[in-house]
Order: C-alpha cells, then sequence, then structure tokens
C-alpha cells in the first residue's frame, strides 16, 4: 500500500544520530531522531524536543568540563570522598544526570563543515532547520504537503518514516580524555523503519486543530518523521506517543501453558501515536516565509 510513498518520501528524510553518557558511566548510549526538508534551500522540520537536545549540547559539555577542572584541585586526603560529593551537590550531579552528548545530522550535504540555525514553534512541539550555506544537498527532493486537510478523515490509514532502533557503531568512550567521541570505525547508518495507522482522531487545542492521532505508537527514533498518504503527500508529522489505558486489568490472573497453571498481573495500555497536523505546520512555514509546496 505505501510501497511508491515510502521510496518517494525517503529522498528527502533524514536521520540525526546522538551519543550520550551518564555520569560516572563510561557506557555510550546511542539515540536516534528524524528531520525531513520542505523545500531544495535546505530548510527541514523536526520536533522542537528534538532540537531541545540538540541545543543544550554545548551547556551540557561544558557544564562536565568545568566539574572535572575543579575535580582535579581537590587533593587526595582523608577528606576526599567528601568533597568530592559536595562537588557532585554543588553541579546537581546523579547517576543517571547526562553529562556528554554529541551529534550528527547524516546525508545533509557532501560539505564536511555546516552550520544550522533553528526556529522553535511558540506553543506546539514543531521546529524548523535551516542549514546555512548549504551546498552539494545529499537529498533528494522534498515534501509536498497535502492541500487539503479535509481528507484527513476518521479511518484513513497513514504511514510515518523514521529512524528507531539505531544500529550506527560508530562512537566510543575515550578514557584518555574522559569524554564521547565519533569515530571512522563501526557502522555508520540505521535502516530507516514505516509503521502506518488508522487516523482515529483529530487533537484539539483551544478550537485549533492541531493534532492527528493514529491508532499505532510512533516509535522512538521517528520523531520528526513524516506522516504521509499512500501517494506520499507530507500530512503530518510525528511528535509524541499517547498511552491509553484500557482498563482490562488482571490480578493474578490464573492460566494453563505447558501444562503449568501461572499466575499474571497485567494493566494494558493502548499506544497511540500523536502527529502535529499539516495545517500547524503550513502556517508556521508561511509566517516565517519558508518556501513549501503543496499538491
Amino acid at each position: 500500500m505505501f510501497v511508491t510513498a515510502i521510496e518517494e518520501v525517503s529522498k528527502f528524510t533524514r536521520a540525526i544520530h546522538t551519543i550520550t553518557r551518564n555520569y560516572k558511566e563510561t557506557i555510550v548510549s546511542p539515540g536516534a531522531a528524524t528531520f525531513f526538508f520542505v523545500n531544495e534551500e535546505g530548510v527541514a522540520i523536526t520536533c522542537k524536543h528534538v532540537i531541545d537536545l540538540i541545543s543544550n549540547k554545548q551547556a551540557i559539555n561544558k557544564h562536565y568540563e568545568n566539574f572535572k577542572s575543579e575535580k582535579v584541585l581537590i587533593g587526595k586526603n582523608n577528606k576526599y570522598n567528601q568533597r568530592i560529593k559536595a562537588l557532585e551537590d554543588k553541579y546537581n550531579f546523579k547517576s543517571d544526570t547526562t553529562i556528554q552528548i554529541q551529534d550528527l545530522f547524516l546525508d545533509v550535504t557532501s560539505e564536511t563543515n555546516f552550520n544550522y540555525k533553528w526556529i522553535n514553534h511558540p506553543k506546539y512541539d514543531l521546529a524548523i532547520l535551516i542549514f546555512d550555506n548549504f551546498k552539494n544537498p545529499l537529498y533528494q527532493s522534498h515534501a509536498k504537503f497535502v492541500k487539503d486537510s479535509s481528507i484527513l478523515k476518521q479511518g484513513k490509514f497513514l504511514c510515518r518514516l523514521g529512524y528507531p532502533f539505531p544500529e550506527f557503531t560508530n562512537f566510543q568512550y575515550n578514557t584518555a580524555t574522559d569524554s564521547i567521541e565519533w569515530t571512522l570505525s563501526g557502522k555508520v547508518a540505521t535502516p530507516r523503519f514505516p509503521i502506518e495507522g488508522m487516523l482515529t482522531r483529530h487533537l484539539i487545542n483551544e478550537g485549533e486543530t492541531m493534532g492527528i492521532e493514529l491508532s499505532t505508537p510512533g516509535l522512538k527514533g521517528q520523531s520528526g518523521g513524516p506522516l504521509f498518504t499512500t501517494e506520499g503527500l507530507i500530512c503530518g508529522m510525528q511528535a509524541s506517543t499517547n498511552h491509553l489505558h484500557l482498563g482490562f486489568d488482571m490480578k493474578n490472573f490464573e492460566f494453563k501453558t505447558n501444562g503449568r497453571t501461572i499466575k499474571a498481573t497485567n494493566q494494558p495500555f493502548l499506544h497511540v501515536g500523536h502527529c502535529v497536523h499539516v495545517d500547524i505546520i503550513k502556517k508556521f512555514l508561511k509566517d516565517n516565509n519558508i518556501k513549501y509546496y503543496e499538491k
């Protein structure tokens, strides 16, 4: 159903790879997000929460560097552990505190160095990405937004595309520098992953249709990815997943399996995807004088 559409949308949908590290850990955690281009001028869109993570990178990394600078000044004496604890409290470092972040935008341009800036939507989980001094693009085509959003009715099947389940391995923890970094070895790419769903409800905020709910979840890594029709027309952007309690709770429910009686406790939820509505996206692009296309 979506074979041709996925091939078309893949031409302008790209991945953001991130690596993070928590305090007192040497394990590097990979993550991914998605963005897609809306014109031929190097302008794309993604989720605001994706941009928030990336924009905090410099501050988070600098915060840890400052911590390390103070730590080396602590003498090895009988109050060492106490002073380290005081320093950790000063910097608000706990075991689950992210202390380092690095990111990569994949297959944007053949240029090795490029800059980008962003414009966050004042209300919704939406951001415009603008790549400066854009040359030699590695994406082909661009989004074509559905012109008449009235076709988006309950029961319509749509598809999302993104980069969940990260498989890239081109990163490491550098013991000598106590930092995480990208490497020239390892797997660079993560395969794209589509997931379809039925339009279940429109999401309304203060009388404004701001989103589309789908019967299936948007997967981690698909945030910022396009929502599209079987024709490849963009009608939204994956932003979050909501969890609806089904009410079929079981407590010590007995059932037989492999000749044995098992007791199970379960509280099932339906995970539904929430997407930013196409009309919100187009208005935001128009308000910021960004060229986009409709069909």
